[in-house]
């Protein structure tokens, strides 16, 4: 398929990049041109290792999807109540994602659309740190179990945003939870939990889709990527919850604001 450290360093950036508010999207497409590694295989080899990145948020917050197996009294996240949360917050995009996928895929998909998407998720975020900082509005959920139906299916609205790609799933929830009145390091860790079904889906639907672009020699390959999508997600999540108690989300937004006319530049032509 490709050098085998090709795989490591496209495994690293999605798994740097999936769950902070920076758009795995452009990263991989940066990285994929810089590569030489473009074409359909290449694509869904970047949808496939998503699947590394997911099960890094897993084993992390694997007390918290255990949990939801079983109803615990003192964690209202918890059992039925908790697969309701995350079925509230998912259904709008896999919905609206179904629906547009197409028009997605024929519209949205481009050097412009996607540096403009990286654009306006940056604007959008200093404007929540801005507006959340200006109004000092009430915490409503300062943990995970303080999270209401009312409140996942709001996040959910917002991660539809996630839908134009280079907008970031991360960004797009988190942003929603914090203009929601969720707390900043709560929001982040329920992004992660939410990412969970969303991109299993999406990973499921694209494999299901493309299987047949992959030969069996191309699965070392794919392994590989894998276990590097797993380990540099890892850190990312952890070091990202880290950053969020010391930190706002504003650099963040201002590295966007640097990568959108990188990716307009680079965009493989």
């Amino acid at each position: 398929m490709a050098p085998w450290y090709i795989a490591v360093i496209l495994g690293l950036v999605e798994g740097l990049t999936e769950f902070l508010p920076v758009s795995s999207t452009g990263h991989l497409i940066l990285a994929g041109h810089l590569l030489d590694f473009t074409g359909p295989k290449a694509d869904t080899f970047d949808i496939a290792i998503q699947l590394g990145a997911i099960l890094a948020v897993v084993v992390l917050y694997r007390e918290r999807f255990l949990g939801l197996l079983k109803e615990n009294p003192t964690r209202p996240f918890s059992g039925k109540r908790g697969i309701l949360m995350l079925l509230l917050t998912s259904l709008p995009a896999l919905g609206l994602g179904f629906l547009a996928h197409h028009a997605i895929k024929t519209y949205l998909f481009g050097p412009q659309t996607v540096a403009l998407a990286l654009f306006v998720g940056a604007v959008l975020l200093l404007w929540t740190e801005f507006r959340v900082k200006r109004t000092r509005r009430v915490t409503q959920a300062a943990t995970l179990d303080a999270i209401t139906p009312r409140l996942a299916f709001g996040i959910g609205l917002f991660q539809c945003l996630a839908l134009w790609p280079g907008f970031s799933r991360a960004g797009a929830t988190i942003m929603g939870g914090m203009l929601l009145g969720v707390d900043r390091k709560t929001a982040a860790e329920y992004s992660f939990l939410a990412a969970v079904p969303v991109m299993c889906a999406a990973v499921g639907y694209d494999m299901l889709k493309n299987w047949r672009l992959f030969e069996a020699g191309d699965f070392s390959f794919l392994a590989i990527g894998f276990v590097a999508s797993f380990v540099f997600g890892w850190l990312a999540v952890k070091g990202f919850i880290t950053l969020l108690q010391n930190m706002t989300l504003k650099p963040f937004a201002w590295y966007r604001v640097a990568l959108a006319p990188v990716v307009w530049v680079f965009w493989p032509k």
